[in-house]
């Protein structure tokens, strides 16, 4: 049997993250480097030059020309944390390097904080993750599905229309060998044809190739100038339809992954979250040896978000 060469790859060891991120003074350096990568930038009116003030421990950046005074986490996802970006970095390392995710419960034990701040912690990179995901559309040969998050309540509505599940759409953007390359898991407000297409618009190029099975809204891809092919199942098994063998594959390891890391969570106000995460990583599964320092600069680069946007409900579909 060969190896699977993603499965077996190199990655980030914990001792090699730490002998680059180990110390205060590393990450400040990575940080600014994330933030900065072709040197200081004034948020206030973009000067490149500027002075350095030491006020305790930290920098205090003030820009030449305007004389706007910034530090190193203002702006990004790290702004008035009183945690040591030691912490954050850690966090960062556990959250990109778990296949299958992390949980904040399992952040909590692994950095020592309480469970609020390892909640709001996971929730901020989560973001970071979503924010970064929506900057690409799908595009060549995709395979499309409907699926739902979650399950039925006792003494609640039965199948589709229970009240705890999500509808979303999980796609799969395949290459030139016909195996997967890029992936999309969006929520929806249902599987009608206005939504389908509004989805269709934001996610895919037009002119690609969308192949689903005979649930009559995927016809509005063709809305956003996407090119539609039906496969009719007829009741066949997923296993019985090499034509969606992949999207299947893809909604296994999600089910396997959501249901063997998270215990519960709140499937209609955090889905688009969890989801994106998810997304993000196996997009990403080629370098997981890159993958902390390019959340780094997602984080670096994501605006701040305070425990209240991020209690607030998503669904704005």
């Amino acid at each position: 049997m060969s190896i699977n060469r993603i499965q077996f790859q190199h990655g980030l060891s914990l001792p090699e993250f730490l002998k680059r991120y180990g110390t205060e003074t590393q990450c400040e350096a990575a940080l600014e480097e994330a933030r900065w990568p072709e040197g200081f930038v004034c948020p206030s009116c973009s000067g490149k030059t500027r002075s350095v003030f030491k006020v305790g421990s930290h920098n205090l950046y003030q820009c030449k020309a305007c004389r706007h005074q910034t530090s190193l986490t203002a702006g990004t996802l790290f702004q008035k944390t009183k945690l040591p970006l030691t912490t954050w970095f850690l966090a960062i390392y556990l959250v990109s390097q778990a296949k299958t995710g992390l949980s904040a419960l399992a952040l909590k034990r692994h950095l020592g904080v309480s469970y609020p701040t390892a909640w709001l912690m996971h929730h901020k990179l989560m973001a970071a993750m979503a924010e970064r995901e929506d900057r690409y559309l799908l595009d060549g040969s995709i395979q499309v599905d409907d699926a739902y998050l979650g399950g039925e309540r006792t003494g609640g509505k039965a199948g589709r229309g229970s009240e705890n599940k999500v509808p979303f759409i999980a796609a799969v953007s395949l290459g030139d060998d016909g195996h997967p390359r890029y992936v999309k898991l969006s929520p929806v407000a249902g599987f009608t044809l206005n939504a389908v297409a509004a989805w269709a618009q934001d996610h895919l190029t037009p002119t690609c190739y969308v192949y689903s099975d005979g649930l009559a809204c995927f016809s509005g891809v063709m809305t956003a100038g996407c090119h539609h092919h039906v496969i009719v199942n007829a009741g066949r098994k997923p296993a019985e339809l090499p034509q969606f063998r992949w999207v299947n594959t893809l909604l296994g390891n999600l089910k396997t992954s959501l249901g063997g890391c998270y215990h519960a969570f709140k499937f209609a106000k955090y889905a688009s979250r969890y989801l994106s995460a998810f997304a993000y990583r196996f997009n990403r599964r080629y370098r997981l040896d890159t993958l902390p320092n390019r959340l780094l600069i997602a984080a670096a680069s994501a605006g701040p978000y305070t425990a209240k946007q991020l209690r607030l409900a998503e669904v704005s579909f």
